[in-house]
This record gives C-alpha cells, structure tokens and sequence, in this order.
C-alpha cells in the first residue's frame, strides 16, 4: 500500500523545491494546489513532474478540504504539507516502514511532530517541538476542521504518533512574515469571538491526542485577561521553557510570535469592542 502527498503552495519559491524533493523520497503520485503564484513556483512544480491544479484559495481548511475531495489521488493513504514543510530523514524512513509493512493494523492517522526552522536555525526550545499535527491518513478517514486559522486534521479512526519530525523552514522574509501573522490576527478574532462547540472541529480535552490537549490549553490561555497573557505567555516559553537557549534566532522569534502576534490578536478584539460600544452610543 503506497501513499500520495498533497502540497498547498502560493509564492513559494524559496521552499517548494525542498519540499518536493522530500515528499519524492517516500511518494510517485506528489499533487500541488496552487493559488495563484507569480513568482518561479509554478515552474520549480513543473519540473519536479509533479501534478499541478489551481483552485482559488479561501482559507486552509477550505483548500485542503477541496484538495481532499477533488484531487486524483492513486493510493490509500494521504501526506499533507505546506509549501514550507519538509521530511527529515528520519520520517522518511518511518513512513517507507509503513509503507513496506503495507500500512497494517488498525491505526487510521498519524500524528507527526513538526519542527520550525526560523532564520535558519531549528527552534527546538520554548515548548515549540514537538509540534503534533493529524498529516497523514488513510484516505476516507482524514477531513480539515473549518477554522480561519491554526487548522487541524480530523481523524475518525485509531490514531498513533510519529516521533520524527517534518521541518517547517519558514524561509519568508520578516516583511511576508509579519505581514500575514497581521491577517492570522484577524482570523483568530474571528474564532475568538466566534467560537463554538459545533461539530467538525478539534474539541478541547486535556485527556484527549496532542492536538485536543494543545486545543484545550489554548482555552485556558483565553479566560487570562487581555494584554496581560500575551506578555505570560512570552515569559512561560521564553523563560520557564528555556526559548532563551534559542540563542537570537529564537528571541526574534518568541517576541514576534509568542509575544507581538497575541498581543496584536487582543488589540483587534480590544478594538473591535471599543466599535461595538460607538455604534450602541
């Protein structure tokens, strides 16, 4: 039993080669889902001969999803990346296991470990790694929960865990980066003040897989009063779990991310109630 691997992309020549070469070691039937790329994307795809579609993108739940549904896939299992993501070596060999062992058992899913690469050094402190992401599937078992932001896979059937990671190397300029955490601000307002229990997405449970523990401490974070969990957080991950270690890659990082990008979420919806009480007045 072999697998296929989806990849999203929009202007991501800086890592899309890296990628398919990777995603080549464990997999022949490799499918790209761009939206709409002008920069040397398209070509890199092209010349790794891996199948290309275009589909407008209207988040990533949604791309996914229609790249789940539609897409030509040739086996039963299927890996999901981003244009960023790359297999080590050691999950290249973990997943050619599985695939000599014919994917046998009742397992469904598997939870990879994703690792960050930023400005070029691995962040392995900080409570960053390992990172547990639902990427790989049998195929009828796996579906997208529909979330604006921080997506994850849902899978209806026995679940194990990989413990090799897949290395997001966000290889973006510090510009391209802050410029799309600013719309990842907007989007995680609207879950905030949108939130729900409906079906179709990861319920929080402290007892549950990685992703339902990560889910259900995310909720604690958000009883914390504004403003001041994002500096708790920032000083939780950069002190208390050692991000300090991850020597000044790490500290743009954990002030950006940790820090900057929450900070920058409660000032949205800090803003967005100051409107709410103009309209009413």
């Amino acid at each position: 039993m072999a697998l296929s691997v989806v990849i999203l992309t929009f202007n991501s020549e800086a890592s899309i080669a890296a990628t398919l070469a990777s995603a080549a070691r464990v997999s022949d039937d490799i499918h790209v889902v761009d939206s709409g790329s002008t920069d040397g994307t398209l070509d890199l795809i092209r010349a790794a001969g891996a199948h290309l579609v275009h589909h407008p993108f209207e988040n990533y739940g949604a791309q996914r999803n229609w790249a789940i549904e539609t897409l030509p896939l040739a086996y039963g299992w299927q890996l999901h990346l981003d244009a960023d993501e790359r297999l080590s070596d050691g999950l290249v060999n973990a997943i050619l296991t599985l695939k000599q062992q014919g994917f046998a058992g009742p397992v469904t899913g598997y939870f990879l470990p994703r690792l960050t690469m930023f400005l070029g050094r691995a962040l392995r402190r900080g409570g960053l790694y390992p990172n547990w992401h639902m990427r790989l599937f049998k195929t009828g078992h796996g579906r997208c929960e529909s979330r604006k932001y921080d997506q994850h896979f849902l899978c209806d059937g026995p679940t194990a865990q990989i413990h090799e990671p897949m290395i997001d190397d966000q290889r973006m300029t510090l510009a391209e980066w802050t410029a799309r955490h600013n719309r990842w601000a907007d989007a995680e307002a609207d879950e905030i003040e949108e939130a729900t229990a409906a079906e179709g997405l990861v319920q929080p449970d402290l007892s549950g897989n990685p992703v339902q523990r990560k889910r259900a401490l995310r909720g604690g974070y958000y009883k914390a009063p504004l403003f001041l969990r994002a500096l708790l957080l920032f000083l939780y991950r950069y002190i208390i779990r050692l991000g300090f270690l991850d020597g000044k890659e790490g500290l743009i990082y954990y002030v950006l991310q940790t820090f900057w990008f929450r900070f920058l979420v409660d000032a949205k919806l800090y803003e967005r109630r100051l409107q709410r009480r103009e309209s009413r007045s």
